[in-house]
């Protein structure tokens, strides 16, 4: 059903060099200050967050063997 109606597929260019450059790009990192920010945040800043909010609620509310208009907190 799908495809080969056309004839062959038309390479773009400018999508080739984009996917070209995307699965080589650990050969030219460097460590500049944006990415030290960008990796701060996504590897310790961020998981940081999500463990204070997940830690700070734990274990705060119990809802078991509870019935309508009876508190939810222990």
């Amino acid at each position: 059903m799908a495809g080969g109606h056309g004839g062959p597929v038309r390479i773009d260019p400018a999508l080739e060099r984009w996917n070209s450059m995307r699965e080589n790009v650990y050969k030219s990192f460097r460590f500049t200050p944006k990415a030290t920010v960008q990796v701060f945040v996504g590897l310790v800043a961020f998981p940081a967050l999500i463990y204070y909010a997940a830690a700070s609620t734990d274990l705060k509310y119990k809802w078991t063997g509870r019935r309508k208009g009876e508190s939810l907190t222990a």
